[in-house]
């Protein structure tokens, strides 16, 4: 991988996991208020779900797993 490639992939991770953070405090929010509508809280879980196996595969292309 090259600089570049590498400066890429830690700033694309950087933005999902902004995006991961900022889903998991409107999903807080959603769930502190009474009588909320479930639905909109379970898509917001599935695509918080998403957002870090996209940040893990990116991280396991950073930091591949070498065994020796």
């Amino acid at each position: 991988m090259t600089e570049e490639e590498e400066t890429q992939v830690r700033a694309q991770m950087a933005l999902l996991k902004t995006e991961h953070s900022d889903l998991d405090l409107a999903i807080q929010a959603l769930e502190a208020r009474p009588g909320g509508n479930a639905l909109p809280i379970q898509r917001m879980k599935k695509k918080k779900l998403q957002l870090k196996d996209e940040i893990q595969r990116l991280e396991n292309r950073l930091f591949p797993d070498i065994i020796a």
